[in-house]
């Protein structure tokens, strides 16, 4: 099949690429010629463990083509999937559908027979009979079905969730973009994971109402944290205990410094408005994205209370920046909030993030940053590991406390025992433990 994917982002560049895989052919579109030439020349435009690599196999087999010409690519194509950003509109919250619809009425000026347009952006509820307006009104003659398909990918893990998916959503009461849909997917049928067919809004919200539920689950887990260093509970055990129960479930019980990334604070957020906007609150939702945003602030004050009764003028060594590992993702990432609370004490800070720091240059212009763990701890009064990078949990804790002022860790993602590191002599804190 010929599939056309608007935006090379995240999402659509891994779905592409992936499509691609299955043995379809893929056009990859973007306004941005700067991505598009780096994405001739192999360079991908974000950090996606193996993207490259599949990214250069299926172009090489000529299965995967990047161009900004949106009328060409769109011309004959089977499925068209709309994969542009949705980011949070400034002053009210609501996802902004800006992109979405300028790339609709552009696919109604170009689309040249029969399509299927799929959106793949996460969009609030109603918004496939928005862009199905726009297509009529465009584009009377043509017999065009919208879809709502909606990712489930993790960054960082985004090529194995496509192609061995908890589920595929498709939201659709026509039969023929049914038949296309299946036919997009057959090799993920064939390999039996499971196709839910919904109805197009109840597909839209499916989305909104998972990520709402994981973010529920990672603010529950920080506030039973909270409470185990209170009563003198271990946070990890209360964690395996509830987890393994099998109406709970173990993932997303991980206690932190709070949620961040490219979905669950703009998708929580946009569950929000349109609670309202129907009249029809969630209040629990409402209670996660306050909790979690001060869940960061308070990891800020936990670092700063383990520099003492005056921090002004120590140095902290921020180990991590992104929101979790295996991503140069820094969108609403804990250390953000950390890193300024630490800096409105008077404390200098130094950082490292094995893939975030050209990203957080930008973020954070008044640190410094450094070529690796030890360099970042050289001289500090305490280190704060804040993103548990795999290079994070092996670090040589002998050496690290021997280029510092004073062996402080703070370890905001749990990831030493208490014990194997009170042994080298640090001073030590965690999270609910």
């Amino acid at each position: 099949m010929k599939i056309t994917m608007i935006g090379s982002g995240y999402v659509g560049l891994v779905s592409g690429a992936c499509f691609s895989d299955f043995g379809h052919d893929v056009i990859c579109v973007d306004k941005d010629a700067r991505k598009i030439d780096a994405l001739h020349a192999g360079r991908m435009p974000i950090y996606e463990p193996g993207l490259d690599q599949l990214v250069a196999t299926n172009v090489a087999a000529g299965r995967l083509t990047f161009t900004t010409d949106l009328a060409a690519a769109v011309a004959g194509a089977d499925a068209i999937f709309i994969a542009v950003g949705t980011p949070s509109r400034r002053g009210d919250g609501h996802a902004d559908l800006t992109y979405v619809f300028e790339a609709t009425r552009e696919i109604a000026a170009a689309v040249t027979g029969p399509t299927v347009v799929v959106t793949k952006s996460t969009v609030p509820v109603g918004t496939g009979d928005r862009v199905e307006e726009i297509l009529r009104e465009e584009r009377p003659d043509l017999d065009i079905a919208v879809v709502s398909n909606p990712e489930f990918l993790r960054e960082g893990a985004a090529i194995g969730d496509f192609k061995r998916p908890d589920r595929i959503v498709i939201g659709t009461d026509d039969a023929r973009a049914r038949e296309v849909m299946r036919q997009v997917y057959r090799p993920l049928y064939l390999n039996e994971s499971p196709i839910l067919f919904t109805g197009r809004r109840t597909s839209e919200l499916i989305k909104y109402a998972a990520n709402a539920f994981l973010a529920t689950k990672i603010t529950f887990i920080n506030e039973i944290a909270d409470l185990c260093e209170a009563v003198g509970a271990n946070v990890q055990d209360v964690s395996r205990g509830i987890g393994l129960d099998n109406r709970i479930g173990a993932k997303f019980l991980h206690a932190g410094p709070g949620y961040g990334g490219s979905c669950f604070p703009k998708d929580t957020l946009a569950l929000l408005k349109t609670a309202e906007d129907h009249e029809s609150p969630v209040h629990i939702v409402e209670a996660v994205v306050k909790v979690n945003d001060s869940r960061k602030r308070a990891m800020g004050r936990k670092v700063l209370h383990a520099l003492g009764d005056e921090p002004r003028g120590k140095t902290v060594a921020v180990l991590g920046l992104t929101f979790k590992p295996n991503t140069d993702d820094m969108r609403d990432a804990p250390s953000l909030a950390i890193v300024q609370s630490l800096q409105d004490a008077g404390v200098t800070v130094r950082a490292y993030d094995p893939e975030g720091m050209d990203a957080a240059k930008a973020l954070m212009p008044d640190i410094t940053f450094c070529k690796d763990a030890y360099e970042a701890a050289t001289g500090a009064d305490a280190v704060a590991i804040v993103t548990e990078w795999d290079i994070f949990r092996a670090l040589n804790l002998k050496r690290l406390a021997g280029v510092m002022a004073a062996p402080v860790m703070v370890d905001l993602r749990n990831v030493y025992r208490p014990d194997d590191v009170a042994k080298l002599g640090f001073a030590y804190s965690s999270v609910g433990r």
